[in-house]
């Protein structure tokens, strides 16, 4: 259950950053609701596997740059779920580093906010 209301938010969270310029979500209804929730998974796969590496092996440039290099981190990372997305043939399109930089933002900020909504008992917390 905690899975699936992770996904859940950040499609949502990745359906609030298409509001930018630069990200675009096309395609009928369900498509562009199919495709959020595929980009969410993949984008959680990104950021679980990925993101550790990155942080181990950049320790010391999180460290000189008191950890804004994070914030280009995530940019990438955003990219890169584009990126895969566009391979896998879903909807969702990222169209330069200055829109996942903040497209990546408006993810963290909105998965933020709607996991502070989300009470401690359906996330399997107690």
């Amino acid at each position: 259950m905690r899975i699936l209301i992770r996904i859940i938010i950040n499609a949502v969270a990745l359906w609030v950053s298409t509001l930018l310029p630069g990200i675009s979500l096309t395609g009928s209804t369900w498509h562009r609701v199919g495709s959020l929730l595929a980009v969410a998974v993949i984008f959680g796969i990104i950021n679980a596997v990925l993101k550790p590496i990155i942080k181990v092996i950049g320790c010391g440039l999180y460290i000189l740059t008191l950890g804004l290099i994070s914030l280009v981190v995530n940019a990438l990372l955003f990219l890169l779920a584009g990126y895969l997305s566009d391979k896998l043939g879903l909807t969702f399109h990222v169209a330069g580093f200055w829109a996942g930089f903040w497209g990546a933002l408006i993810v963290a900020i909105v998965s933020f906010l709607l996991s502070l909504l989300i009470p401690d008992r359906l996330e399997g917390k107690d």
